[in-house]
């Protein structure tokens, strides 16, 4: 797998389809700042989205999607609003899965959101801005159209298990948004994210995720990405924030703690498949970078659990 593959695994990414929302007249619906990752689509008509991270809104036409990746407070609404309503109120009342707000059925959105079933979902969220938003027509978003067009169908013919497939789609487009949002504007990225738009810094970190147990040198990264010791070192830092190497124990520390999660293998088994040779060297390294050794950190988890 791509670092991007390995972070969305490592994450248990999941997405859940909510009720499809339809409006119409002069409308506004409030919603409370969502858990996760929070995404809509507009399949039908123009509307008006307000964040309250953002000093301006946002307008809307029928194929924009966005993301939050923050859990913000946030507006959907006609131009001009109408009263606002609350989101759970609207959503409550929603019948054969779609919620309606005003009158008339001018606009229609689906959405949902992803949520993540392991901790460390900074890995993924931190580097992002706290909305991403994607226009109707932005180049190279023809797979994103696709999949909320299979959606928004699944949604409303409701075949045998159409949950599920809608489901699986909207993390298809997640995946393409955050593609298109790397190639779009780098600039506004950084940490590893900001490292996969680099041609330079993306073939180290390929290379790292592809054998995390292995004894990397930076002069073997450099040599993956056909560039000095000093180029790289200086590139990684740069846009990633922490040298090659220093990621890489981050990451088989990330690796560490799922196998104490999800596992019964002995932390000394744990330290040999994560690049680690003794039960104390993981030990060492776990314990400066989340806090507890790994033994406090199972017992934690499985405590909790």
């Amino acid at each position: 797998m791509d670092p991007l593959e390995d972070v969305l695994a490592l994450l248990e990414t999941q997405s859940h389809v909510s009720a499809s929302l339809t409006a119409g007249g002069e409308w506004a619906v409030r919603f409370d700042g969502p858990s996760g990752v929070k995404f809509n689509a507009v399949r039908r008509g123009h509307c008006i989205l307000e964040v309250e991270s953002l000093d301006d809104p946002i307008a809307l036409s029928p194929g924009d999607c966005y993301l939050l990746t923050r859990p913000q407070r946030f507006i959907l609404r006609s131009d001009p609003p109408g009263p606002e309503v609350d989101a759970s109120t609207v959503f409550r009342s929603a019948e054969n899965g779609v919620a309606h707000a005003g009158t008339g059925q001018d606009v229609l959105l689906i959405g949902g959101r992803f949520t993540f079933g392991a901790p460390g979902q900074d890995l993924l969220l931190a580097d992002l801005p706290s909305v991403i938003h994607v226009p109707a027509g932005t180049a190279n978003a023809e797979t994103i159209e696709w999949a909320l067009t299979i959606i928004e169908r699944e949604l409303s013919d409701k075949h045998m298990a159409s949950t599920l497939v809608a489901e699986h789609l909207a993390v298809v487009m997640l995946v393409h948004v955050l593609r298109l949002h790397l190639a779009r504007e780098p600039q506004m990225v950084s940490g590893w994210l900001a490292g996969l738009a680099d041609p330079v810094v993306a073939a180290a970190l390929t290379s790292l995720h592809a054998d995390p147990a292995y004894s990397w040198t930076v002069a073997e990264l450099a040599h993956a990405g056909a560039v000095s010791r000093s180029t790289l070192a200086a590139r990684f830092k740069t846009l990633v924030g922490q040298g090659p190497l220093e990621y890489l124990t981050h990451w088989r520390i990330q690796l560490a703690a799922q196998k104490l999660r999800k596992s019964s293998e002995t932390i000394s088994s744990i330290a040999r498949s994560t690049g680690y040779g003794s039960e104390s060297a993981i030990s060492t390294a776990f314990k400066r970078v989340m806090g507890v050794p790994p033994s406090a950190y199972r017992k934690h988890h499985h405590t909790s659990s």
